[in-house]
């Protein structure tokens, strides 16, 4: 299923939503983001049960901000609303390969209670 674009008005919802969702945020402009671009649709195709997300830093500037994006590109990864990755860079086709695979393994019951445990220290 290839990407989906997303807007500021979008964001919110689809992150929050259960399963999980890889967001790409990226720019015409930068080169980086031009060769990450295939790997990041052949994934989508690959993994079909995942939400794959795009969100055009030019166009969507405040949401950018927002999310301090301050490299192109930066891949960030939540799982059931949970924000797990997030790093600047573009990746070869293996390593996304590895980092889907390792989110899709993290036990989200141990996540859940883990950010309890710190809530409650507060």
């Amino acid at each position: 299923m290839p990407a989906i674009n997303v807007t500021e008005a979008q964001f919110e919802e689809l992150i929050l939503k259960e399963g999980t969702v890889l967001v790409d945020f990226w720019a015409a402009w930068c080169g980086p983001c031009r060769s990450f671009a295939p790997i990041y649709e052949a994934a989508s195709d690959k993994y079909p049960d995942l939400t794959f997300a795009k969100v055009d830093t030019e166009a969507e500037q405040s949401l950018s901000a927002a999310a301090g994006i301050t490299s192109i590109p930066t891949l960030m990864i939540f799982r059931d609303g949970i924000l797990l990755f997030s790093q600047p860079g573009a990746l070869p086709a293996s390593s996304l390969d590895d980092l889907i695979t390792q989110v899709l393994a993290i036990d989200m019951d141990v996540v859940r209670s883990e950010i309890a445990a710190d809530a409650a220290k507060k």
